[in-house]
């Protein structure tokens, strides 16, 4: 290919595949399309449960699985974008598949409040205690 030809494919309408890490990118999964590109190399995302290179192409249908610091999310590519849009743009270009995370057990509340002299003594307390037990 020459200077300046694309690599992605294009059909009437739009593209019908591009690099992944660009995707990732307009897709707003990462703030950058160096992250990224890294995030692909390091082994952070698969599709259709094999390893991804930053310019490994993707297609709609395709099913991603992204390992974030957030935590694992899985999508399903629906549509490619030529350029980074707005939030709401890029939730259009896929499927959110992600299993809700399961519900956080009950935490206990804060400490009751004790009151004065209460629970383990004070050294003035201790003090006190030692006098009594000189006697």
């Amino acid at each position: 290919m020459g200077r300046g030809v694309r690599r992605a494919c294009y059909r009437g309408d739009g593209m019908t595949e591009m690099r992944i890490d660009k995707w990732l990118w307009a897709a707003r999964f990462f703030k950058s399309r160096t992250l990224a590109g890294a995030a692909c190399a390091g082994g952070k995302v698969d599709i259709n449960d094999g390893a991804a290179k930053p310019s490994r192409m993707v297609r709609a249908g395709d099913l991603l699985t992204i390992t974030q610091p957030r935590g694992k999310r899985i999508v399903r590519v629906i549509e490619m974008a030529e350029h980074r849009g707005s939030g709401v743009e890029a939730a259009l270009l896929y499927d959110d598949l992600t299993p809700p995370p399961p519900p956080r057990e009950i935490r206990p509340g804060p400490p009751a409040l004790r009151a004065p002299g209460a629970g383990r003594p004070t050294k003035r307390d201790r003090r006190e205690i030692d006098r009594l037990k000189r006697r």
